[in-house]
């Protein structure tokens, strides 16, 4: 098939670049394997150091339930995160609960989205005809590794990172399905984005973005397949055949969507579930570009970076014959980097659903911007007609680039460290097990205010000598998360004999005095009736003891 911003493999004329193909094979796997086992190394260092937090709490509760009660929780909460629970259940029996094995799957995932990242910036400046694409490939690849944010949840027991890997596979998938045309490269956008939506919903806003990149390759193939002037055949492609690659989107997308509706479905009915977001304001893009550059002071440095890899990205020319239609870098890594974040915080501003993690498969459309804007700041210094002989452009070339890499490199040592400092995580659940082990008596009772009793799920042995008298059925049993609490009626009946109680919970005491629950204020009642024996902090989490006076 032929076709505007559709090119078959069969395309490629006689002695001209394949726009995949390269003789380097060593140079091209070691654009892959370098990031990849940067990825390794950086972001598995102290892997499983700190403690669980209260979300991979839930991971661990959730996933470590038997199949049929995983499916019964989803019926009722938490369908979103079905799929992720789902595979976790495999992990799990294989690996085992400690905090290393919860988090591999996540660290692996990052790797393979760094491997992903480096192969989709050589291929799109190869398609761009930009000076050493590996070189491009490689800078975005380790960007990608470098960022603090990527360190942290490559380093938690969530599906962030997961959907990271699938939408980054399925950008590339993309790219080539334009190039090639053939259902093959489609089939595997289709699957990739489904996969994706199925551990995060939100991750189908990279669909929109994926939707320019076709439009804006669409509209530039058909320019190239017009005729150049008067009894020229342009390239070869009548404009009733441009529109293919669309279809072929479209029907991709269409597939995804029908393997996706009946989650979506369950997920809007569940929608109250992230009832707890606010309306983003100033300090939420503060925060986002902060944790996209890697931190405050790198905001201005990358965003110039970013600039110049845009304005490369978007003036390229191929050089290639057989890809005049492919798309330019930047309209590839524009819309995934800016559409989905915006989309979701304007959003956000009528029905609040942003959260950073909910945007993290956007970061590697930055790595690629700083990738091309490197390369190609060290092709400007290797061309320039200033510098006299050809050794002295080939050294001078990389001093700008490699003097900001190693100014971004120590500027993300400190953020690199603080992630994985216990005070990077809203809990230290291993903290706090430890304190009930050592401070619990058996008879002591315990209120989790308000709700909290996912503070007890990450290391459960110590709570389980603790008498949980408001609990009416175990999570397990309610097919809920944190299990259901019993009528003020049953908890007055079960004050008998109260003689020490434990407070746990995540909120200042001003807080508390908020709490309207029925059964909770009664709790309240009695500990306001008692004398504090003890305290313990843990980031958020607070643990109180309270004796008879």
């Amino acid at each position: 098939m032929r076709g505007a911003g559709v090119i078959s493999a069969g395309a490629v004329r006689p002695g001209a670049e394949h726009p995949v193909a390269s003789p380097h094979r060593l140079r091209d796997w070691l654009v892959l394997v370098v990031p990849a086992a940067a990825a390794l190394l950086v972001d598995g260092y102290q892997l499983g150091t700190l403690s669980l937090w209260r979300d991979e709490a839930y991971s661990l509760e959730a996933a470590g339930r038997s199949i049929g009660q995983i499916f019964s929780l989803l019926h009722h909460m938490d369908a979103v995160n079905g799929t992720y629970y789902l595979f976790m259940h495999g992990v799990i029996a294989l690996l085992g609960t400690s905090a290393t094995a919860l988090r591999l799957p996540s660290l692996l995932a990052t790797a393979i989205a760094a491997m992903t990242t480096a192969a989709l910036g050589r291929l799109l400046a190869r398609l761009a005809g930009l000076p050493a694409p590996w070189l491009t490939g490689l800078l975005a690849g380790l960007f990608f590794v470098a960022v603090p944010q990527i360190t942290r949840y490559a380093q938690d027991a969530r599906a962030y990172a997961l959907v990271t890997m699938f939408v980054t596979i399925a950008s590339y998938c993309l790219v080539r399905a334009i190039i090639a045309g053939t259902w093959r490269w489609w089939a595997g956008y289709a699957l990739t984005i489904a996969a994706g939506g199925l551990f995060n919903l939100f991750s189908l806003l990279v669909v929109i973005a994926h939707g320019v990149t076709v439009l804006i390759s669409y509209v530039r193939g058909r320019r190239a397949a017009q005729p150049a002037g008067p009894g020229l055949a342009g390239s070869g492609a009548g404009p009733g055949v441009a529109p293919v690659g669309m279809w072929r989107w479209l029907a991709a997308v269409v597939a995804a969507g029908i393997v996706l509706a009946p989650l979506a479905f369950l997920g809007f009915k569940q929608r109250g579930q992230i009832s707890w977001l606010s309306k983003p304001g100033a300090a939420a893009v503060r925060g986002l570009l902060e944790s996209f550059a890697g931190s405050k002071l790198l905001v201005i440095p990358i965003a110039v970076l970013a600039l110049c890899g845009l304005a490369v990205g978007a003036t390229a020319r191929s050089r290639l014959p057989a890809v005049a239609g492919s798309p330019a870098p930047a309209t590839v890594i524009l819309p995934w980097l800016v559409l989905p974040p915006v989309i979701m915080l304007a959003v956000s501003r009528v029905k609040p659903v942003y959260d950073i993690r909910y945007v993290l498969f956007c970061q590697p459309a930055l790595a690629l911007l700083c990738g091309v804007g490197l390369a190609w700041l060290a092709h400007v210094i290797s061309t320039a007609p200033l510098i006299s002989t050809a050794r002295a452009r080939g050294i001078l070339a990389w001093l700008p680039s490699v003097a900001l890499v190693v100014l971004v490199g120590v500027l993300l040592i400190a953020p690199q460290r603080a992630i994985r400092l216990p005070s990077s995580r809203p809990d230290n659940l291993r903290y706090d097990a430890a304190v009930i082990a050592a401070h619990a008596h058996p008879t002591d009772i315990v209120f989790y205010i308000p709700y909290q009793r996912v503070l007890s799920m990450g290391y459960p042995a110590p709570f389980r000598k603790l008498r949980d008298i408001a609990l009416a059925e175990s999570p397990v049993r309610s097919s809920t998360l944190v299990g259901t609490e019993v009528n003020l009626a049953t908890l007055r009946h079960r004050l008998t004999h109260v003689t020490r109680v434990w407070l746990i919970t995540s909120v200042s005491q001003h807080d508390l005095q908020a709490v309207t629950d029925p059964v909770q204020r009664a709790e309240l009642a009695v500990i306001n009736s008692m004398r504090l024996i003890g305290r313990w902090h843990a980031n958020e989490d607070v643990l109180s003891l309270y004796g008879v006076r």
